[in-house]
């Protein structure tokens, strides 16, 4: 009898989307995940844990489990505490909301740690930084547990840092039973676990780090954190592919997943929000590396596009979005003469498959002969443009580099389609005055757009209908530049 109670206690679970089974079905049963991975066995979670206290509930307005009407809600319920970091404010909606749980996830020295030290500095009582409220979180010190790092190697992280470390309480403890005691024996204004993966819990017969053990302790913080009405930011690991490590439903509990992206050679993080459940998660947020950590840049486009200068061979500038703002990105192109039977296509900073297409109807509609080319494309700084509004931009910077004839300085966007028209994109205005403010006199766009568009004083707007009409357009230099080449000073 013993060992059927034992057997019955064992589930198998999906690790994406955390469906779970009393029996072995291989693949995931769910029509709605269609995961290729197979099933893992875990423990069961005890039918009394399922649901959150009632005692404590859910953070916002207490209704007895009876129905409002959402005209009485009232979004004063759900204050924001504001941090010092117009960036990170800008990404989490305006400031971080008791009660929230977020995840952190990153490649391995991206700066996880580095940010998350630099929050429990911001929200430390003993701050003095302006916009911290220390009258909402009544000088209640901040929590750190750290199950990485030893308490002496956060110090000296700390130190580097510039980071006093007054009213920031150090917890070296993987046990979330320990660490939710420790909790509640003093309540902080903030708690910071890191990272996620190294937590354990003594219901969960697996390993730290397990798909069980992640589900487990990641649900029981989160329904801490819902009844004290406490900030809770996790830090999480990613596989070799990119993905969260642990069950895909550690990101459907939390509410907020955040990602700090970096390039190896690049000095910038950009961060983003992959989910958003207090605002919107089509912000971005960059950042420089320092030896102070993560400063705000908040200017990216002027200081991506400083180290620019006049005429550029197989470079031009295109106007991305970044949530509600764009930005200026600055797209490089360079050809070669191709030693291989296949010639290579490199992809940095934009999708792959999308190069291969713009390099094909280059090839086909525009007269590129990059058949026997090698054709290597990167976006300065580390950044990513990754949305069709770059069409336009990387087919300029290849045609400038075949043709060996540098771009006057302009910027260009627009969607090209396989029959080498260019269509419209969204919010072109937007993108045209932040060329405009950062002193650039020509935009090339689809011509699609031009109706809808008011030119900045100082811009002139050229639009084309094929990819063929934009490449002679970008090459040709302006009318003052034409000037001086016949008057004999270029």
């Amino acid at each position: 009898m013993a060992k059927v109670a034992e057997r019955v206690k064992k589930v198998y679970f999906c690790r994406e989307c955390g469906h779970e089974s009393s029996r072995w079905m291989g693949f995931c049963p769910s029509p709605l995940c269609g995961s290729p991975r197979p099933l893992v066995e875990g423990a069961a979670v005890p039918a009394a844990g399922v649901a959150p206290s009632r005692r404590g509930g859910w953070i916002g307005p207490s209704v007895g489990g009876q129905a409002l009407e959402l005209d009485a809600l009232s979004v004063d319920s759900q204050p924001r505490i504001g941090l010092p970091s117009a960036e990170l404010n800008r990404v989490l909606g305006g400031g971080v909301v008791p009660g929230s749980v977020a995840l952190l996830t990153g490649e391995p020295g991206v700066g996880k740690s580095t940010l998350l030290l630099q929050l429990a500095h911001w929200l430390a009582p003993s701050s003095a930084l302006p916009g911290f409220p220390a009258d909402d979180v009544e000088k209640r010190p901040v929590m750190y547990v750290t199950g990485e790092e030893s308490p002496v190697q956060v110090k000296l992280r700390s130190q580097r840092l510039g980071v006093g470390g007054r009213g920031i309480l150090l917890l070296a403890e993987t046990d979330i039973d320990v660490i939710l005691e420790r909790l509640d024996e003093r309540p902080p204004a903030l708690a910071i676990i890191d990272s996620i993966q190294t937590l354990h819990s003594e219901s969960e017969s697996s390993g730290p780090g397990s798909v069980g053990q992640v589900r487990e302790c990641g649900l029981r913080l989160l329904r801490w954190a819902k009844a004290r009405g406490t900030p809770v930011f996790l830090s999480g690991h990613m596989t070799k592919d990119g993905a969260l490590a642990g069950p895909r439903v550690l990101e459907h509990m939390v509410d907020v997943v955040l990602h700090l992206e970096s390039q190896e050679s690049g000095g910038f993080r950009v961060l983003r929000a992959a989910k958003n459940r207090f605002g919107s998660t089509d912000e971005a947020g960059v950042f420089q590396m320092s030896e102070r950590g993560l400063e705000d840049v908040p200017d990216p486009s002027r200081t991506l596009l400083a180290q620019g200068a006049g005429a550029t061979l197989g470079a031009t500038i295109t106007a991305a979005l970044e949530g509600s703002r764009a930005l200026l990105l600055e797209v490089q192109a360079l050809t070669n003469f191709s030693q291989l039977p296949a010639p290579r296509r490199v992809a940095n900073g934009v999708d792959y498959n999308r190069l291969i297409m713009l390099t094909a109807v280059a090839t086909r509609r525009a007269g590129l002969e990059l058949a026997g080319q090698d054709v290597i494309v990167n976006v300065a700084g580390g950044f990513r443009a990754t949305e069709p509004a770059a069409d336009l931009a990387i087919i300029l910077a290849i045609a400038s580099c075949y043709r060996n004839a540098p771009l006057p300085p302009a910027a260009a966007f627009g969607e090209v389609g396989l029959s080498a028209e260019l269509r419209a994109v969204p919010q072109a205005q937007r993108r045209v005055n932040e060329a405009a403010r950062l002193g650039l006199t020509r935009c090339i766009l689809p011509s699609a757009a031009l109706p809808d568009l008011e030119a900045p004083p100082g811009m002139r707007l050229i639009g084309a209908e094929t990819v063929g009409a934009a490449i002679r357009a970008a090459l040709t230099p302006p009318s003052d530049e034409l000037e001086r080449m016949f008057d004999g000073g270029g």
